[in-house]
């Protein structure tokens, strides 16, 4: 496997440099040796072009990429080839798994943990999800496996995100996503990001670029959570975040426009007309669409641009999967003036 070694300094420059030329590797794990960095490539030879050093290293996939066929393939000697058809895909965060249990696994807890735990050792809290509960969409988590907390430090994206799923919700799959928006967004841009909640896309967004970003929440442990956050990535954020509490349909109307703006909807909220005017140039806006209407979601926008004299270019982006046929969309539209 092809990797190049660069002082820990120059690594973070370096790697959104490989990833501007999709020559990164973000199936793999970058791994530190000492006072520098080995770097996952993808094409050795146009890598030696930029005049980089390529090794040849072995580097450790991504949990996230391999996350389920690694637990199911320490499990396949324990369990049969039916109750691994019932393996639910999980999730890590921070030092926390959450989990889900499906009523024919049930008599197959401890060997389910304990395969947890040897493909993430450590892991100090397993969880299992239960359902949304609330205005907030806070599920409820039953302990199963480890010390009684669900507050933990997740890293991702360069930032480091205190999060309590007691307390407040968090996606750690939209990682992508925030990484995405983040390299979208220009310098100098006044983000505006309703639907806040801990501050992931805000804290992602600030640690690359120098922006001013506005983010609404109207949960007070997630603001509580979110201003914790801040002080946490405070050397490392080159943007700055203000932070409003209260209820997006109350708070945006008082509100000026802004260049982009970052809606993280929450399910069956509709906050397409709201968002769109206090959106300049860019809006990325997310909801979930039945694949047989992503198109009528599509023309949906434009004729929502169209009313507020608005002439918009509208791409739908598939997030990832919510239930069959139903997907977690990103509608990027662009506005022009």
């Amino acid at each position: 496997m092809a990797a190049i070694k660069v002082k820990k300094v120059e690594a973070e420059k370096v790697k959104r440099l490989l990833k501007r030329l999709n020559l990164y590797d973000g199936k793999r794990r970058p791994k530190r040796e000492g006072d520098f960095v080995l770097l996952p490539i993808l094409d050795s030879a146009k890598v030696q072009e930029l005049e980089f050093e390529v090794l040849d290293v072995e580097l450790p996939m991504r949990p996230d990429r391999q996350i389920y066929k690694n637990l199911e393939s320490v499990l396949r000697e324990k369990l049969s080839e039916n109750e691994l058809k019932h393996l639910r895909r999980y999730d890590v965060i921070g030092d926390i798994a959450v989990i889900q249990i499906p009523k024919e696994l049930e008599h197959r807890r401890e060997e389910i943990v304990e395969g947890l735990l040897t493909v993430h050792p450590f892991l100090k809290v397993i969880a299992v999800k239960g359902f949304h509960e609330g205005a907030f969409r806070i599920r409820d988590y039953g302990i199963i496996w480890g010390e009684e907390r669900l507050w933990t430090v997740h890293k991702e994206n360069g930032v480091k995100i205190k999060v309590d799923l007691s307390k407040a919700f968090f996606n750690p799959r939209m990682k992508g996503e925030r990484y995405r928006l983040a390299q979208l967004v220009k310098d100098g841009e006044r983000v505006l990001i309703p639907f806040a909640g801990v501050l992931p896309y805000a804290l992602v967004i600030a640690r690359y670029k120098n922006v001013h970003i506005t983010a609404v929440e109207l949960n007070k442990e997630a603001i509580k959570l979110g201003l914790e956050n801040i002080k946490l990535n405070e050397k490392k954020l080159k943007g700055s975040i203000e932070v409003i509490q209260g209820d997006v349909f109350e708070v945006l109307p008082t509100l000026g426009t802004f260049d982009r703006v970052i809606s993280p909807t929450p399910k069956g909220v509709d906050a397409l007309a709201l968002t769109l005017r206090k959106a300049k140039n860019s809006l990325h806006y997310y909801d979930f669409v039945h694949e047989e209407n992503i198109n009528q979601f599509k023309n949906y926008i434009i004729e929502q641009c169209n009313n507020y004299g608005k002439k918009c270019e509208v791409r739908i982006k598939k997030v990832s999967d919510y239930k069959p046929h139903v997907y977690k969309v990103c509608a990027d539209v662009e506005i022009k003036n």
